[in-house]
């Protein structure tokens, strides 16, 4: 049996008393009320005809109902793909047409949803659950599956502005589950706040996993809010969270030394920590935040370490069982002190992207070894620290935004001539989409990207700020020199 799910659940069984997930205005859970809401949603997943192997695509607000139905959809050897809530309608035709979901699941039927493999007829059903439903029959015990089989299609940013599916396989998510248990030193007395989406990596596959592979205590919050984390922390022992969840609460008058003495850990990844927030989280707290670096295609790669010194600006030392390199162009692994591409191998890296052959043969070597893109350098002890990224990607609140979507959309516009989409320094998101446009007429405002945008791609695509140029600065080659536009533009949130 290599389903991740069976040693899951047999984490669950040993606990079915204890408290799992610990909730706001409505009754907690135990770990034998979501054992028994997992077999619930296994029911009626079941009862529709999904086998294993079929994609089950859920776009649904975070709830524990929803973590139920990706617990079940593991239990039944299907592929779980998760996708961001904010996804417009045509970016959703794009996800389904690519993925071919037997089901999709969602807070509302998406009738406005072109693509006829959707089978929307029957999302409503798959939401029952969530209330009350008297299962019929006791579904079939648990699906095995070999290690390779996949778990989840998780999509990820593409160099063209298309969306690639990362495909994660059961051994994927059991590996780093437990490295990460190991690296992080969970105990059985920890309680982990989790303001995490669950459509992401980060509170489904990083945060949720440690948690649940223990049978230990999660505050499940359905999104970010500094007060209501801050009345939550004295419950908890371990927060996990991106950088914006770190400046937030640097806001917050009640956040000082004495309010955060039971902390056990805070961990923070997704984007990178700037070494002030690193800096003035330490002085008004007591504690150095342990940053980490993963990805979409290999969740976690490297951390600081739990016990040892955790430097502002590095991302810390490769897991249990993981090898990383920083490269040259061929593979060829760099000396010390020397910036090249980090590449990653290991237990927890991806099958590749989802019918993408061509494109998984470019980025995972043959030796095993997966392109990451980002640019670092490693010391002599083996401590990494990422120094830019070769793609030419924005991280904004911890989500992935690639600027040739926001480009392409931007071109169409009328009053737009050409447009650069940059990420620049921003105190509250970490980097934030900003559009240089080259006007064809009278500047363009950020009211009218809003408006051409909105119905185009998710609000967190969009661009926080827009810079009216004459011209765009190009190479010699015609390229746009986007370097020289962050440099310029750098302090606009400053």
């Amino acid at each position: 049996m290599s389903n991740f799910y069976g040693a899951l659940e047999a984490s669950f069984q040993r606990k079915l008393e204890a408290p799992a997930l610990l909730l706001d205005g409505q009754p907690d859970w135990s770990y034998g009320d979501l054992q028994a809401k997992v077999l619930q949603a296994a029911n009626e997943l079941q009862a529709f005809g999904v086998s294993p192997g079929d994609r089950v695509m859920v776009q649904l607000t975070k709830s524990p109902e929803n973590l139920a139905l990706y617990l079940a959809c593991l239990r039944q050897g299907l592929v779980y793909v998760p996708l961001n809530t904010a996804y417009t309608a045509a970016e959703l035709d794009y996800f389904v047409s690519d993925a071919e979901p037997v089901l999709y699941v969602g807070d509302a039927l998406r009738q406005d949803v072109p693509s006829a493999k959707l089978l929307l007829g029957n999302a409503q059903r798959m939401l029952e659950f969530q209330t009350s439903v008297t299962v019929a029959a006791e579904p079939s015990g648990t699906v095995p599956r070999q290690t390779d089989d996949l778990a989840a299609i998780l999509y990820t940013s593409g160099t063209t502005g298309r969306s690639k599916g990362a495909m994660l396989s059961h051994g994927n998510l059991e590996s780093n589950a437990r490295s990460l248990s190991q690296q992080w030193g969970w105990a059985a007395t920890d309680v982990l706040l989790n303001a995490l989406p669950i459509f992401h990596v980060h509170g489904l596959f990083i945060a949720s996993h440690c948690a649940l592979l223990n049978a230990t205590p999660m505050i499940f919050m359905e999104k970010f809010d500094a007060d209501q984390v801050m009345a939550r922390l004295p419950e908890a022992t371990v927060l996990m969270g991106v950088p914006t969840f770190y400046t937030r609460l640097l806001t917050h008058s009640e956040l000082n030394a004495d309010a955060v003495a039971h902390m056990r850990v805070f961990i923070c990844g997704s984007a990178p920590l700037t070494e002030q927030t690193f800096a003035e989280w330490e002085e008004r707290t007591g504690h150095r935040i342990l940053e980490r670096y993963g990805m979409s295609e290999t969740i976690i790669n490297t951390s600081n370490p739990l016990q040892g010194e955790r430097l502002a600006g590095t991302v810390g030392y490769p897991l249990p069982n993981q090898q990383v390199r920083v490269a040259d162009e061929s593979g060829n692994a760099l000396p010390p002190g020397t910036v090249g591409m980090i590449e990653v191998a290991g237990p927890n890296v991806f099958q590749g992207y989802w019918r993408m052959p061509e494109k998984t043969a470019e980025e995972i070597r043959a030796d095993g070894f997966f392109i990451t893109g980002d640019l670092g350098v490693m010391a002599e002890d083996g401590r990494l620290s990422i120094v830019g990224r070769s793609k030419d990607l924005v991280i904004s609140g911890g989500y992935n935004v690639y600027p040739k979507e926001v480009e392409l959309a931007l071109d169409e516009m009328p009053e737009v001539s050409e447009s650069a989409v940059i990420g620049v320094p921003h105190p509250d998101f970490g980097e934030a989409v900003v559009a240089v446009v080259v006007p064809a007429g009278a500047d363009v405002s950020l009211a009218a990207i809003d408006s051409a945008l909105g119905e185009r791609l998710a609000r967190f695509k969009q661009p926080k700020q827009v810079v009216n140029v004459t011209e765009l600065p190009r190479n010699t080659m015609g390229k746009v020199q986007k370097n020289l536009l962050r440099e310029a533009h750098g302090d606009l949130f400053a």
